[in-house]
């Protein structure tokens, strides 16, 4: 695809009542229809990943209730950014600059849960869970260039060994008080390596290379990445740092990357580097740049395609009710690479802001019906697909139009 366009949502309205038994009562399972969709994406030109993009892991946290819901528990919801009563599902997300999708996805559930709380055989953290999806993603074939994923998972040094023995690439996040064992008066954090980077302006940077990125709406940006060299870290040892920065003079807090990565730097011998490919500066600030289509898909997954809003108690309900989110979304996906002519939008119209899920759903009972918006643009005249939104708003919200352009080409 060569251009988002900006899509509304229109409203799905399905009772409670009709779905309850397809979700808790049917005889399909979530696994299948999983395999089957990413086996159709992977099919098809538009949709197919390739070895250019990442692998974004994360969490995802929903407000829910009830003694006897599957997975919930009192615990830190990351989304919202505060302890509260709710599901954790994992997920993985597949990314590059044309297309993203979520792969899978699996809940974490609490050791209350567990006979013998964290001590039981079956209770698994959610660093286990990501690092079994990632395993998972590698056993079905799935190309990537790297596991991308925020400092909870970069921090944690049995996750980034899992990795490692897989063997896959990845560029981790790091806090920027990430420290390591230092004789006093050295360098011991990435931000201390920042700060002692020599950097006055941009005609004297000091160890600071320039990095242009290049985005999809055809605006540039231009960063400044360093290599970090201290402590464990450099270009030759297994494991590299890297500060990433519109900024180095101040390192804004939200525009300042402290990232691990096992790539290579080019340049390497081969029983240095591996078996990965090398990356130079400007491909690690690439690759963790696209870590930024998480946050999208749970925009649209959850406030558009209702992911959080379900009404069920079991475990496979919610994995099935999750897996009909993915299908849809997946669907919206292939929907837009295939349609002839977008719907045309005025530049000036506004969407309708999208609820809160929690907010919608409540605490109990069924929903208040909104009003109701269009489906299909009419009945079908012969045994085929629906031709579902082809004539009325796509089942997307507003994709972001600064995102991630195309991989650069490689230098002559």
């Amino acid at each position: 695809m060569n251009s988002f366009p900006r899509i509304a949502v229109p409203s799905i309205q399905v009772s409670t009542e009709s779905k309850q038994p397809h979700l808790s009562e049917s005889t399909w399972t979530a696994r299948a229809l999983n395999e089957r969709r990413l086996a159709v994406l992977r099919a098809d030109p538009t949709t197919a990943p390739d070895a250019h993009g990442v692998l974004v892991i994360d969490e995802h946290g929903d407000r829910k209730w009830g003694h006897k819901t599957a997975h919930v528990g009192r615990q830190y919801l990351a989304n919202r950014g505060k302890t509260d009563s709710g599901v954790v599902s994992v997920t993985s997300l597949r990314a590059d600059a044309r297309v993203y999708y979520p792969l899978d996805y699996e809940p974490y559930t609490p050791k209350h849960h567990f006979a013998k709380g964290k001590a039981d055989s079956a209770f698994r953290t959610k660093l286990q869970i990501a690092g079994e999806l990632v395993t998972a993603a590698v056993a079905a074939g799935v190309p990537f260039r790297a596991v991308v994923a925020d400092s909870f998972y970069g921090e944690d040094a049995g996750f980034r060994e899992r990795l490692h023995e897989l063997p896959v690439g990845y560029v981790l996040a790091l806090k920027p008080s990430h420290g390591w064992w230092h004789r006093e008066g050295t360098i011991g954090t990435p931000w201390e390596a920042a700060q002692a980077a020599g950097w006055r302006d941009a005609a004297t940077p000091g160890a600071w290379v320039k990095v242009v990125r290049a985005f999809r709406d055809g605006h540039t940006e231009t960063w400044w990445a360093l290599e970090v060299v201290a402590g464990p870290y450099g270009p030759a040892p297994r494991l590299r740092a890297v500060v990433a920065t519109t900024d180095p003079a101040t390192l804004p807090d939200h525009q300042t990357w402290f990232l691990a990565t096992n790539l290579p730097a080019p340049g390497e011998q081969p029983a240095v580097a591996g078996p990965l490919p090398p990356a130079d500066l400007a491909e690690v600030v690439r690759l963790y740049g696209l870590w930024m289509w998480v946050g999208q898909s749970y925009k649209q997954t959850k406030y558009a395609l209702g992911w959080s809003q379900y009404q069920v108690r079991s475990d496979q309900a919610m994995r099935r009710h999750w897996q009909l989110v993915c299908c849809a979304f997946s669907f919206c996906w292939w929907h837009e690479s295939h349609l002839a002519s977008p719907v045309a939008r005025k530049p000036d119209e506004d969407l309708e802001p999208q609820p809160a899920a929690d907010e919608a759903v409540g605490r109990g009972g069924n929903r208040p019906h909104a009003p109701a918006g269009v489906l299909a643009g009419g009945a079908t005249r012969r045994a085929r697909v629906a031709g579902a939104v082809a004539h009325a708003p796509a089942l997307l919200a507003r994709l972001v139009e600064a995102a991630p352009a195309a991989r650069p080409p490689a230098p002559a």
